[in-house]
């Protein structure tokens, strides 16, 4: 993930600490938000993520979730009540019913888009048309609100290999992340190459996350900013992992993420880290 100081683009994970924060666009461009900056946008949406490539960003950070007949999805809530004009969850329906679902965020977001649900593999092939391929970090929703707690993650980790190997995603523009470490291990079985991360949510967890992120063998952890502070990305970095961390939207909290001197930044507003970082 790391690159010299004043490279104009990042390298691949490496642990090589050596400052170059990655500027990685967090479900795309952000969430729907009102001001600071508006974004009209749905999460983890097709205009979402080009709009984040588009303002400089070197990656995008996107939600990615098992239909009903195992294609990966790119979406972010538990239910598609929240946010389409569906109901119920990813889990439920098929592919072919899912992407014909209009995000639906209300009036004042709704005028500036008109985005639908979109496959994972959408996605890889609109990528794979840019002059260089940004980093994406695929942030696997593994459960959902209708009762599904995991049983379908070996499907899921099978699904995103086969789709990986089809496309030839390079893999050093790829970082996979999840909770759930039985999926982390999954994946270094299935895909030895492609770098992953654990995300640790709970500051009584972060320890023992290490220790797990050690035996399993991952490339990163992962912090929400709430939990983010420079001595648990000093000590992330200390036990050889990079520390990406995920959030921020004001310039103030933006500031507090760079001042922790962080491997990579999941960020909510792309134009303002940038200003930060000086770039």
């Amino acid at each position: 993930m790391i690159w010299e100081s004043n490279a104009s683009v990042p390298g691949p994970l490496t642990n090589r600490h050596v400052g170059y924060i990655q500027v990685i666009g967090h479900a795309g461009s952000g969430f729907f938000t009102p001001l600071n900056p508006f974004n009209p946008l749905p999460p983890s949406s097709l205009a979402g993520v080009e709009k984040a490539l588009a303002q400089g960003a070197d990656g995008v950070e996107i939600d990615v979730q098992l239909s009903q007949d195992s294609i990966p999805i790119l979406y972010h809530d538990p239910t598609l009540n929240s946010m389409t004009t569906g109901s119920g969850c990813v889990s439920q329906q098929p592919a072919a019913a899912l992407v014909k679902l209009p995000y639906r965020g209300g009036w004042g977001y709704d005028l500036f888009h008109n985005e639908r649900i979109i496959t994972l593999e959408t996605l890889f092939a609109r990528v794979a048309r840019y002059p260089q391929y940004p980093y994406l970090h695929l942030d696997l929703h593994e459960h959902d609100g209708c009762g599904g707690e995991y049983t379908r993650s070996p499907a899921l980790v099978r699904a995103l290999a086969s789709l990986i190997r089809r496309y030839q995603v390079p893999t050093d523009r790829l970082l996979i992340l999840t909770t759930y470490q039985p999926t982390l291990r999954q994946l270094k079985h299935e895909l030895p190459q492609v770098p992953l991360g654990l995300e640790v949510t709970k500051d009584e967890d972060f320890m023992a996350g290490i220790a797990a992120a050690k035996g399993i063998g991952v490339q990163a952890i992962v912090i929400p900013k709430a939990l983010a502070t420079p001595e648990q990305v000093a000590q992330v970095q200390a036990a050889g992992f990079d520390a990406v961390l995920f959030g921020g939207r004001s310039a103030g909290s933006i500031r507090r993420l760079v001042a922790a001197h962080p491997d990579a930044i999941e960020v909510d507003n792309v134009p303002q880290l940038l200003r930060t970082l000086k770039r």
